[in-house]
């Protein structure tokens, strides 16, 4: 298509974001092409400039530039990744620079490999992230499998280095929401259970232990977790900002159902079939929430390795954490974005 084109959002086609209204009717673009489209002002809708997640509706106009014919390659035949994977990884990226990539990683996909896992995970498909570079991006955390969220990448082993210093030693701030069964009491405070690892390789469960006992429970290691409660649904459920102190493997996961107020849709941990006031909703409140885990790496701050300046990234929620935000009638920018800025 080598002319600027006019085409209006049909009668069946409004109420979906900019984005995907564009792959739908121009499957060979990318998600990079429509956000620097959109921010030269190429892409506009109704005459104005928009973002990628502008929602379209029936009747709009929108102004679509020249685009490539055919979609270029998006991984190399060796690596072994598909086109539609390349895609799905490539629309998951939030931010990019020089240096580093960061990712909403979409919740089923596990950071790293595993049993059964194959080539199917973030790192597997680093090299759809290369774009115009010769290394391949490597990770510098994790998120569980169904946990998704702020993921980082480095571009170079140098930056991947720097960054992980900084996660272990310089202002770093996570803070994850959750969907909890109940409403956590007191409403904000700290969760200091130490945590055990239980349970053989591949159904790996952490186990709490008594901050007094920790030291004396070999293997165990001290964990930390802030928590502040958003948003209520009477006494069935909560809104949660967690923001982990320590790293430990399910830390928030295990700390939540040690206080009773299990992460729905965490099977592992009592989320899935925990009973709720004793009605028989539990904590799926009636079958009206996805059974999906509800945890999400909402956002990081964390020193830039090279510039210095604090990198600050958000993520939107998953499509079935926007559901149950939905159904609940609670709204992001309703609520602060770091409920526990201030606190030392």
């Amino acid at each position: 298509m080598s002319t600027v084109q006019l085409r209006q959002v049909g009668e069946e086609e409004g109420a979906q974001r900019l984005d995907r209204w564009l792959k739908r009717q121009f499957p060979q673009i990318t998600q990079g092409l429509i956000e620097k489209a959109c921010r030269k002002g190429d892409i506009r809708v109704d005459g104005a400039r928009v973002k990628a997640s502008t929602r379209v509706e029936a009747g709009q106009q929108v102004r679509v530039p020249p685009l490539p014919e055919s979609m270029p390659e998006l991984a190399s035949p060796k690596s072994g990744i598909s086109a539609a994977d390349a895609r799905m990884i490539q629309a998951a990226v939030l931010w990019k620079d020089q240096h580093i990539i960061a990712l909403n990683k979409p919740a089923g996909l596990p950071s790293q490999g595993g049993s059964g896992q194959g080539n199917r995970h973030v790192d597997g498909l680093a090299d759809a992230l290369m774009f115009d570079y010769k290394e391949r991006p490597v990770l510098v955390h994790r998120l569980d499998k169904d946990t998704s969220g702020v993921l980082l990448l480095a571009r170079t082993p140098r930056v991947a280095r720097r960054l992980a210093e900084a996660f272990r030693h310089r202002e770093t701030r996570k803070i994850y929401w959750a969907l909890v069964a109940g409403v956590p009491q007191p409403l904000k405070g700290t969760i200091r259970y130490g945590l055990l690892k239980a349970g053989a390789r591949g159904s790996e469960k952490m186990r709490c232990i008594h901050p007094a006992e920790v030291d004396k429970v070999e293997g165990a290691k001290r964990a930390t977790t802030d928590f502040a409660v958003l948003e209520r649904l009477g006494g069935r459920a909560a809104w949660v900002a967690l923001s982990p102190i320590t790293g430990r493997t399910h830390q928030l996961r295990a700390h939540m159902a040690e206080m009773g107020h299990p992460i729905m849709g965490d099977g592992k941990y009592g989320g899935s079939a925990q009973e709720n006031l004793g009605d028989g909703w539990g904590a799926g409140i009636g079958g009206e929430v996805s059974r999906k885990l509800h945890l999400h790496a909402r956002s990081l701050r964390v020193e830039h390795p090279v510039t210095g300046a604090m990198l600050e990234l958000t993520a939107p929620l998953p499509e079935h954490m926007a559901e149950s935000w939905k159904l609940f009638g609670w709204d992001p920018r309703d609520v602060p974005a770091d409920p526990f800025d201030g606190e030392s």
